[in-house]
Formats: C-alpha cells, sequence, structure tokens
C-alpha cells in the first residue's frame, strides 16, 4: 500500500524518525549493507552480531554466512562487491568446437575491511574465505574495487592508501594520502583515476600515483565518493558526488580542464547525514544523473538531474519516500539501502533491521514529492537458510552396519544391541529431568559445604527455570534465580536465555529496581550481563526506544542524583577532615601541655 504522507502524517513520521537516530537507535549505526553489481541478486550485510550474511534477493533467505575468526575484537567496517567474473555452468569436459558454452556473469567475490587492519576476501562461489590481506597499523575505513583489473584499493586511519594485486595476493603500492584518516575511494569508470577523501578530497593518477586534483568544502569526514559521469576529464564532463558526516547535503564537482573546480557546483539537500548513496550515471550531456540516498533517520531521496554547469540554489528530492509500520499510530521502519532500477519507478530496497532485512522491489509514484509506504514488519528473528549452506552431513546408518570401538592392534569388536541399550538407558536416567520443585529446592543461596555446591543446580537448568518464572509470572521462582550473587553464574544463565526471553528479563528486573532499591546491586549486575550478551538483538528491536523508557528515565534520574551525592560526599569528606585535623590538634596541645607540666614539676623538685 502506497500513499501521499503529505501533511500531518509525514511530519509525524519524519518527527519520529529523527527522534530515532538522535537516541542512537539500530538506524544510527553504521553498518555496512550492500547489494551485489548488475543483477543484484544478493545483499551483503554485516549485524551487530559480527557476521557477514549472503541473502538471496529473489528468495529472501540466506543464501550464505560467513563468521570472522575475530569477529568481535575485529569487526567488519566495510564492504565492496567485487566486479562481476565470468562463471562456466555445466560439467567440466572437453567441448567440440561446434558446442556453444553457456557462459554467466555472476557476483563472487567480496571484500571485507575490518577494524584490526586487515582486509577479507569472501567467495560466494566456494562458501569460504578466499584469503586475508594485512598491512594496515590501523583499523580499515573503505575498500573499493578496480573496474577492469584484479586490483583492490583500501583506506585506513593510518592515513595509507593501499594498492592490492589480488592474482598474486600481495601488496602492489603505498603511498599517505592525508594527514588525516582516509574514509572514502572511488576508482573512475576508465580506471584511470582514484578519489580519496578525509576532510580533503583528492584526486590521483594511477598510473604515476600522484596527485591530479584536491577538492575541499567539508567540514567533516566525507563518507560517499560516486563517480557521476562517464566522460573523461580534459572535456569538462567529468562529475563526481559527495556526502560528508553530520553533513545534510551531497555536493556535486566538476573535474574541469583548466583547474578552476575548487568548489562544488550543485547540491542536493536531505533530510539526516546520507548513510547508502547509488547512483546511474549519465553518458552523455542528454541524460539525466539518477541518484537514490539513504539518510540515517531511515528515509529514501530520489534526484534526477542534468549535469551541464554550476548551479547555486540548492535541490530538493524530486521524490522522499519513508515506510511506517501498519500500527494505529505508526512508528517509522528505516530503510537500510537502496537501489535503482531501470526506469525511473522502480527501485530495490532493503528495510528493517540489520539481522534480519526485508528485501522488496517496488514501484514509487516518482510523481508524489512525498510518499509513505506502509508494511506490516514482524519483529521475529526467526532466520532461514537455504539447504545448500549447511555443511553438516547426516551419515545413513542401516542395520548391517557394524560399530567399532577402540582395542588391541587389528582387533575389532562389535558392539552387542543389549550393550547399547543398556547404555541408553543409563544415559536418559542420568539425564532424566526433575520437576520444578526439586530444581527449586536444589537451590540453596546460603550453601556452603562442599556437598551442597556439588548439589546445585547447573547453569542451563537456571535458565530454564528463570524462562519459566518469566512466562508464568511466578515470584517464588524469580527471587530463587535473581538473587544469587555469583557473577559467573548470572553471565551464564544470560548468556544461555532465548532471544524471546531477554526483553521480558529487562521488565523484570526494572520493576524490580523501581519497587526494591536495596536489591539494586544484584540487579544492575543481570542487567549489566543482558547488556553484555545481548546488545544486537536488543538494538535490532524497531520500538527499543518505548519498552526500555522507564528504565532509560530511571537510570538518567538515578545519574542526577549520582552527581548531586558526589558533591555531598565531597563537602562530607572536607568536614570530616577538617574535624579530624582539629581533633588531632587539640590532642597534640593538650599532650604538650601536660609535657611541660612534668617537666616543670621535675625541675622543681
Amino acid at each position: 500500500m502506497s500513499t501521499p504522507s503529505g501533511g500531518q502524517e509525514g511530519a509525524v513520521l519524519g518527527e519520529r524518525a529523527t527522534e530515532m537516530a538522535s537516541d542512537g537507535g539500530s538506524s544510527s549505526l553504521q553498518l555496512p549493507c550492500v547489494f551485489s553489481p548488475k543483477s543484484r541478486q544478493y545483499l551483503a550485510v554485516c549485524a551487530q552480531d559480527g557476521r557477514l550474511r549472503i541473502w538471496n534477493t529473489d528468495s529472501k533467505t540466506i543464501n550464505q554466512e560467513y563468521v570472522p575468526s575475530a569477529h568481535l575484537s575485529a569487526t567488519c567496517t566495510c564492504i565492496a562487491w567485487g566486479p562481476c567474473r565470468t562463471v562456466k555452468e555445466g560439467p567440466q569436459r572437453k567441448k567440440r568446437k561446434s558446442e556453444a558454452v553457456q557462459v554467466e556473469e555472476k557476483a563472487d567475490l567480496l571484500a571485507m575491511g575490518t577494524a584490526a587492519g586487515s582486509v577479507l576476501l569472501y567467495s560466494t562461489a566456494k562458501g569460504t574465505l578466499h584469503c586475508s590481506l594485512v598491512t594496515h597499523s590501523a583499523g580499515v575505513n573503505c575498500v573499493h574495487w578496480h573496474p577492469e583489473d584484479s586490483v583492490l584499493y583500501s583506506g585506513s586511519d593510518d592515513t595509507n592508501i593501499v594498492e592490492w594485486d589480488l592474482q598474486s595476493g600481495k601488496m602492489r603500492s603505498k603511498w599517505k594520502a592525508d594527514r588525516a584518516a582516509v574514509t572514502s575511494l572511488c576508482v573512475s569508470p576508465d580506471g584511470k583515476l582514484l578519489l580519496s577523501a578525509g576532510h580533503v578530497i583528492k584526486m590521483w593518477d594511477l598510473d604515476t600515483k600522484e596527485l591530479y586534483r584536491k577538492f575541499t568544502g567539508h567540514s567533516t569526514a566525507v563518507t560517499t565518493l560516486r563517480f557521476a559521469t562517464t566522460r573523461p576529464p580534459d572535456s569538462n564532463g567529468l562529475y563526481f558526488v559527495s556526502g560528508a558526516a553530520h553533513d545534510r547535503l551531497i555536493s556535486v564537482w566538476q573535474v574541469r580542464e583548466d583547474g578552476k573546480d575548487k568548489n562544488s557546483v550543485v547540491s542536493f539537500t536531505l533530510t539526516d547525514e546520507p548513510r547508502h548513496v547509488d547512483l546511474v550515471p549519465s553518458n552523455s550531456k542528454e541524460e539525466a544523473v539518477r541518484l537514490a540516498v539513504v539518510c540515517q533517520d531511515g528515509q529514501l531521496h530520489l534526484f534526477e538531474h542534468f549535469l551541464n554547469g554550476p548551479c547555486k540554489k540548492p535541490f530538493s528530492p524530486s521524490c522522499s519516500v519513508q515506510m511506517a509500520d501498519t500500527r494505529e499510530s505508526p512508528m517509522p521502519i528505516p530503510m537500510l539501502a537502496a537501489v535503482l532500477g531501470r526506469d525511473s519507478r522502480s527501485v530495490l530496497l532493503a528495510y528493517g533491521n540489520h539481522l534480519q532485512p526485508v528485501i522488496e522491489q517496488v514501484e514509487v509514484n516518482t510523481t508524489e514529492r512525498h510518499v509513505c509506504l506502509s508494511r506490516d514488519v514482524k519483529t521475529s528473528l526467526s532466520l532461514t537458510m537455504e539447504s545448500t549452506v549447511s555443511k553438516v552431513k547426516t551419515p545413513v546408518v542401516n542395520t548391517k552396519s557394524k560399530v567399532l570401538v577402540p582395542g588391541l592392534p587389528g582387533h575389532q569388536a562389535p558392539l552387542k544391541g543389549s550393550h547399547l541399550e543398556k547404555a541408553s538407558e543409563k544415559r536418559k536416567k542420568d539425564t532424566k529431568e526433575m520437576s520444578i520443585a526439586e530444581q527449586l529446592g536444589e537451590i540453596d543461596l546460603s550453601a556452603t559445604s562442599s556437598e551442597k555446591v556439588k548439589a546445585s543446580l547447573q547453569t542451563d537448568n537456571y535458565a530454564v527455570l528463570l524462562v519459566q518464572g518469566l512466562e508464568s509470572n511466578d515470584a517464588d521462582i524469580l527471587n530463587k534465580v535473581l538473587q544469587t550473587r555469583k557473577e559467573m553464574v548470572i553471565k551464564k544463565t544470560v548468556a544461555r536465555l532465548p532471544l524471546s526471553a531477554v526483553l521480558p528479563l529487562v521488565k523484570e528486573l526494572t520493576n524490580r529496581l523501581q519497587g526494591h532499591p536495596f536489591a539494586g546491586i544484584l540487579m544492575v549486575r543481570w542487567l549489566k550481563a543482558v547488556l553484555m550478551h545481548h546488545t544486537s538483538y536488543l538494538a535490532s528491536l524497531p520500538d527499543l526506544v518505548t519498552e526500555l523508557g522507564v528504565l532509560y528515565h530511571m537510570i538518567e534520574s538515578r545519574v542526577k542524583m549520582f552527581h548531586k551525592l558526589t558533591k555531598l560526599h565531597g563537602k562530607l569528606y572536607l568536614l570530616m577532615t577538617h574535624v579530624a585535623t582539629s581533633d588531632s590538634s587539640n590532642m597534640v596541645s593538650e599532650v604538650d601541655h601536660t609535657a611541660k607540666l612534668v617537666y616543670e614539676d621535675g625541675e622543681w623538685d
């Protein structure tokens, strides 16, 4: 359902989107989300849990999933798809000259920059890591592929640009680009020029690695660079666009033959800083450049403009698209990425959250300046994967198979069925579940003897009890579990909780903090464990602000009170120090007076 969002509804959605972005919701997290080139068959997403997920845009399922070995300490900072490569289909056999070889270009290699300074190349065709490139001494901020050669460029916080030869997997060249960090890169369509940016945009000649031009105008770090035309620079027809952090503009720059190109020639206005930019370049003066910009507030802005020289007045979007849910009081749904189709109305969208994005091809009525799309987005995280993803094979065992056990060399004795049955019965007996009453009886918070410690419940049973207590709202169960003082038990219990129990646990802890101020230390320990283990899930909730509003206000009020208590503590400390000093001085004076009297009496005698 698509309706114009003008008037009061659009204003309310805009305000709520701005509040979500400013409050640090899921849309404010800079998480990579990129569609594959040409066919747009895949969507690569690095979510809050550090995993790389490749979504199939046709089947709307996870095609592949990759967990970097250091995904928690070296998070993914940027993603770039490589050029589509030719893949031969069918059996690999020698064909006759008369047989036509069916070839197809598919997206294969994916470059990922990490906060540890390495660049990982992941192959979607093999479903595994292709290679790892390491030379940067600081985090990688941007990666960009050469359009033709097997070359990759990376920019880092160490202020250097590295040119990688992917055939050998080694560094081809490295040079210092700026005094500040390199935050964005882009190679020209002909592969001869390279744009790099920190606060200053620089254009490099890739043959000589010498500086060709310099462009200034952004006061913050540039996060987006795209070439807008495919014309050569000596024709005054080469343009590129740029966007910066905390800047609500997309600037257009012209590379002039006379070198008088220090200022931007055109600017496009946005509602917030740009997060994802897709561009259909112009091949001639008679062809307009098309631009799709997803902002931090979750809105999509579409632009279409003919680049034929400078224009002082900023251009507004030809169409702005917002997305909201179907509640009585609609809440905005953040858009993550968007790519333009062949015609001006077709747009491929990814929206929702990074853990489970919704992918949809929509037709936008571009004759309307403001469009609101209503969608019923479920917040459940039931991730579905294609059967080809799983690499775990289950062996098929028939009745004729024999189970062999280790023994003497050359001796292979089969196990008898009776032994197997006895072992299974013993295992079932050992793992027999206790009733809730028995489990509660096993919990003894004041147990100090070794026998009681051995008989205490394991952490997974704590998690089961906690889930049962939250579902049934049983105060006895919750009290028994939440009053444990062992931090290791708390951490392991929270780590074993299912995602569906995280939010009810946070609400229960909030209620206990409000009603039982003296139990605050234990509840704070539980809250700390929840935030450490389930931050990614909480950040993915679209209504996080409303769900945790009470907790936020309570923490805010306690922080304000903490400042007052700190000042009071300082004053009391000074007062007590002064009293102690005065008491000690009085005591010293009394001791001196007594000593003087004793001395005088002795002298008199």
